[in-house]
């Protein structure tokens, strides 16, 4: 390599840290101490493989529709029982372009929103509480664990007694539903914590509030999204039952009317709902979870 100007004859200018990487062939990498991260460009993954990937998520729910279809056009079953196809899109349809799903699906979206937030923030504190504190975990986590033993609809009764049949009774079933997962994922990780990095923070003087900042919570957020995931399902959940709790609007409340008067159609209306909204729910988790992982290595399926 050409030294600088002023540099005396005979001395030999190192090579910069980027003309190094870009030397190391690629097979280099076997050899120990040898680092080839920089000069292999990373895989992307190509377009073939991810059509593959979603047409094999659609292959599974299309064959049930076309079960469906079969089953009802050769009357398999009777109409009465399960609608076709066609007729579940077509009173979707009527429903949606009168505004009576709109309207019913803002409320459950209002109480599974209220009910999860609630819900999740209790699970954190509690899951910090008794994760940092041997005190904590002596006085709450026995009585957490018995709470989670317990089917939370088994609470209704009790809790229509304490609240009523108004919507507090509707949101508190949903948060109790949720805290617990959030609970138990987010104090599991809490105590999976490395300890060599808790060793090292104390090591620096951290605070208690900056250690738990810095080094328990991003140890921790694997956990919560996982409870997160699980909560965003239960909540689905527990509200198709809470909705049928004496209301007056919601995609349940609407399923429950629909009983009455046997209108088989609706009510297969409001499970797909159900369903779209857990489905969506997840997907958004999963999305903020690669956005708030992208740190942290993880097994890659082929």
């Amino acid at each position: 390599m050409t030294a600088p100007p002023g540099t005396p004859a005979g001395t030999r200018t190192p090579p910069t840290r980027v003309s190094a990487l870009r030397a190391v062939p690629p097979d280099e990498s076997l050899r120990v101490g040898v680092d080839d991260r920089f000069t292999t460009p990373p895989r992307r993954p190509d377009r073939g493989r991810r059509v593959r990937a979603v047409a094999g998520r659609v292959a599974g729910p299309l064959l049930v529709l076309l079960l469906w279809w079969v089953a009802t056009a050769l009357e398999w079953v009777s109409p009465l029982l399960l609608p076709s196809p066609g007729t579940v899109l077509a009173t979707g349809a009527d429903l949606v372009s009168s505004g009576v799903l709109g309207e019913n699906l803002l409320v459950s979206l209002g109480r599974a929103g209220t009910g999860l937030v609630i819900g999740v923030t209790v699970g954190v504190l509690l899951a910090l509480f008794t994760g940092l504190s041997r005190t904590g975990e002596l006085l709450v986590d026995s009585n957490v664990q018995m709470l989670r033993a317990m089917p939370i609809l088994a609470l209704q009764p009790l809790v229509i007694v304490w609240f009523g049949i108004g919507e507090p009774t509707k949101i508190l079933l949903v948060a109790l539903a949720v805290t617990f997962p959030v609970y138990i994922n987010t104090h599991a990780a809490i105590r999976a914590v490395d300890v060599r990095f808790v060793e090292l923070a104390q090591t620096v003087d951290l605070s208690r509030w900056a250690l738990v900042r810095r080094v328990v919570l991003p140890g921790a957020l694997p956990g919560f999204l996982t409870g997160l995931r699980f909560a965003t399902s239960i909540s689905w959940l527990v509200l198709v039952v809470a909705e049928q709790i004496n209301a007056t609007a919601g995609i349940g409340y609407l399923m429950t009317q629909a009983r009455t008067v046997a209108r088989t159609d609706v009510i297969i209306v409001g499970l797909v709902v159900y369903a779209l909204l857990g489905l969506v729910s997840d997907v958004l988790v999963r999305t903020l979870e690669r956005k708030a992982l992208g740190w942290a290595p993880r097994l890659q399926a082929r």
